[in-house]
């Protein structure tokens, strides 16, 4: 099993929420998707800050060497995919509702 490294010294840090307790008396496979969710968004938003704008920038290898850098253990195929679909080459999805106002 790989060992995360250190965590990236370049990357800017912010104030994080406090974390709370998860609810009570879900099914597992709810909080496996929920923390699958919340890692995919972390990876996500380090490789946009390392630069990494299109999805076809994000090998596994890629997703993963990040995780690696930012102290996350090793996302499975699935997890990359989910960051792959976090990260979106269509622009217009995101600034189209500013055009309708």
């Amino acid at each position: 099993m790989a060992v995360a490294g250190p965590p990236l010294q370049d990357l800017p840090t912010f104030p994080t929420l406090p974390k709370k307790r998860m609810p009570a008396g879900r099914p597992r496979e709810w909080y496996e998707s929920h923390n699958r969710r919340l890692k995919a968004m972390r990876l996500a938003i380090a490789l946009l800050n390392s630069g990494v704008y299109r999805p076809e920038q994000a090998s596994n290898r890629k997703i993963r060497t990040t995780a690696a850098r930012i102290g996350v253990h090793p996302p499975s195929d699935t997890t990359c995919r989910m960051v792959r679909s976090l990260i979106r080459t269509d622009h217009t999805d995101r600034t189209d509702h500013l055009a309708r106002r």
